[in-house]
């Protein structure tokens, strides 16, 4: 009994050591992991990378730009539905534990034992928390060191922050695969939907992919996505978070996604936007532009671009088609399978309703055309094939050599890669499955319609397609202004001195350029007539060349530079005469501005695409119109005085 006693008392004086030594291995191990561990603090004052986002001036979304593609959403504005499904793929116990769910550790800790040797990688048991920390703090290391870090960070981050500020850290950092960064861009990037739209199988979805969003692709890996989503919906009712029939309903759900573009929404608004784009740039930089999460309310109107752009396209297209056909873009074998071919040659993107097609067959009466397949979104060519047909109204356009074609055959030839669109009537009706052939102009424009009153730029186009080109004709190429400048030189002399009854000689002029360049001799668009002594208003009514001349070698070609100088249409205008009948060169933007001026009785303006930027907190750090509100703020005004006086205050300072 004595032996049995002593040997207890061994025991337990062992077990005690072991247990001390135990206590203070973790406590060193603590300290050690502790002295550099990140300040969590830091996530107090979070600013997480989030998209700018462009506006037009009724509320459509033209333009996104971001390196992460993400949306801040409070937590508040998370629907529950979202939220619990997240909570049952990732840690159903999130709002019970302290930051570590040992449960987890043990289940982890024993797949480890068992997989030991296999170089399979270890299954995580890290709570919500945990990834925050993980996310925010620390790297992606695989090693027990890291793990140690993790929890020690996340009882800390537990103690320092409450369940849904922890909560919202995590829906909004998470990456969800296809570029998207939190639940509120992924939601819009695979479903086109707001967070409060979203059904449960598609809230379950979206929660099962932070552990692999590339291994659940929708698209390349679709069975394995649907098994995921499914093993999320079966957590949702297993933890009585939704309905056994709401479950079977969501299981039996297709997975559709939508490929949702990241760039101009706007139809023809791409110039504007990437104009938009190049003004954020250079006001705030780079990291503002695509990490600011910037909301900017531009001046375009969505039905007045449409309308300048098919303007714009209409004239190009018609000058380009009465010089004839040049021949087909491509040509290619139509055997087999000639969707997969012609998905592989580039088209234009921008152009609608054009469409490339490849011609599949010809006859004299018709030829018959094949559409180029769209892809899906994993990238694979959609196996629908449209088909249509040019009859001969469709190419009568297509002279060669100036003679009119009397057969399709003479113009298309099978292989042939084209553009068409549907074939239109005189009354403008479409004609069913019939359609036109189309070619790319060689030539370009520009245009600009501008609010001559405030300097607001409604539309802009910069060229036939930005797909095509980038560079923007409107605001990036200096072309010669012609005869379009003569009023900015008559302004200049009805400012000083001249009437628009004032007479000049309208007769040929020879003018000695010096130095052995020889003699100018300008003449007028009609060559050979002149109209002799001349009113001013009936010299720039006929635009008469010679009349500008002698107008502009009395008045002063360096008063003709300051004037063309305040007009904003030149910086420095040379001293040459034939300046004055528009030799030199200035941008679309410039002219406009300037024509603005005449509009609205000499007032300048300054050209704008941007009416209100705001900062991530709705904040606004810019707007165009700065015109001071007195009265706005009077102390004691009610809702209704302040919006009278805004009014009023707005009318005052328009008239002045």
């Amino acid at each position: 009994m004595r032996l049995l006693v002593r040997f207890m008392g061994f025991l337990f004086a062992a077990g005690t050591v072991l247990f001390l030594v135990g206590v203070a291995a973790v406590a060193g191990a603590i300290w050690h992991f502790s002295k550099d561990l990140p300040d969590y603090s830091q996530l107090q004052d979070y600013e997480p990378p989030v998209m700018t986002r462009v506006h037009a001036a009724d509320g459509a979304l033209l333009g996104e730009y971001s390196k992460e593609r993400r949306l801040y959403l409070p937590i508040q504005a998370v629907p529950k539905l979202v939220i619990n499904a997240f909570l049952a793929a990732e840690d159903k116990n999130f709002y019970e534990h302290g930051g570590i769910d040992y449960q987890g550790m043990a289940r982890a800790a024993i797949l480890y034992a068992q997989n030991y040797g296999s170089n399979r990688r270890p299954q995580g048991a890290s709570t919500i928390t945990q990834q925050v920390a993980k996310n925010f703090l620390l790297t992606n290391e695989v090693s027990f060191a890291r793990k140690i870090k993790e929890a020690l960070l996340a009882m800390r981050i537990e103690r320092a922050y409450s369940k849904d500020r922890i909560l919202e850290l995590y829906l909004n950092e998470i990456y969800l695969g296809l570029g998207a960064y939190g639940i509120a861009a992924a939601s819009l990037v695979y479903f086109d939907k707001s967070v409060n739209e979203l059904t449960i199988a598609e809230a379950s979805y979206l929660a099962s992919l932070p552990k692999a969003p590339a291994a659940l692709h929708p698209v390349r890996n679709r069975d394995r996505a649907i098994e995921r989503r499914n093993y999320v919906i079966d957590r949702l009712l297993e933890n009585g978070w939704i309905k056994q029939a709401d479950a079977d309903k969501a299981r039996k759900d297709p997975l559709n996604v939508t490929s949702r573009s990241n760039g101009a929404h706007i139809f023809a608004g791409e110039y504007f936007a990437e104009e938009v784009r190049r003004d954020i740039f250079e006001r705030y930089g780079e990291k503002k532009l695509y990490e600011g999460g910037l909301s900017v309310r531009t001046t375009l109107d969505p039905k007045i671009q449409v309308m300048a752009r098919k303007t714009m396209v209409a004239g190009l297209v018609n000058y380009d088609e009465a010089q004839g056909w040049r021949g087909p873009v491509h040509k290619l074998d139509v055997s087999g399978d000639w969707g997969v071919k012609l998905a592989d040659v580039k088209s234009l993107s921008d152009i609608s309703p054009w469409r490339m097609a490849v011609v599949l067959e010809t006859s004299d009466q018709s030829a018959r055309i094949g559409f180029q397949p769209g892809r899906e979104l994993g990238g694979a060519v959609s196996k629908e094939r449209q088909t249509g047909i040019i009859t001969i109204d469709g190419v009568r356009w297509a002279k060669s050599k100036g003679k009119a074609p009397t057969a399709v055959s003479q113009v298309l030839q099978p292989g042939d890669v084209i553009y068409a669109d549907p074939l239109v009537t005189k009354d403008g009706a479409a004609v069913e499955g019939q359609y036109r052939l189309r070619q790319l102009p060689e030539v370009s424009g520009a245009m600009v319609a501008m609010d001559p009153w405030t300097g607001r730029v409604l539309a802009m186009v910069g060229g036939f397609s930005f797909d095509q080109s980038q560079f923007n004709r409107a605001t990036q190429a200096y072309r010669q202004p012609g005869s379009s400048f003569k009023p900015i030189v008559y302004s200049s002399a009805l400012d000083n001195g001249y009437t628009p009854s004032t007479t000049v000689i309208d007769a040929p002029i020879e003018i000695d350029q010096g130095q052995g360049a020889g003699v100018w001799r300008p003449e007028n668009y009609s060559t050979g007539k002149y109209y002799g002594p001349t009113t001013l208003r009936n010299a720039l009514q006929r635009s008469l060349n010679t009349v500008t001349v002698r107008l502009a070698q009395d008045i002063g070609m360096p008063l003709v530079g300051e004037y063309a100088k305040r007009f904003g249409v030149y910086d420095e205008l040379p001293n040459y005469l034939s300046y004055a009948l528009g030799a030199g060169e200035t941008t679309v933007m410039r002219m406009v501005t300037a024509y603005s001026m005449f509009a609205n009785g000499g007032r300048r303006v300054k050209p704008t695409l941007i009416d209100r930027i705001q900062d991530r907190y709705g904040h606004t750090i810019f707007k165009h119109d700065t015109r001071e509100c007195r009265g706005c703020d009077a102390p004691g005004a009610g809702r209704a005085s302040r919006s009278r006086s805004s009014s009023t205050a707005a009318s005052r300072c328009s008239i002045r």
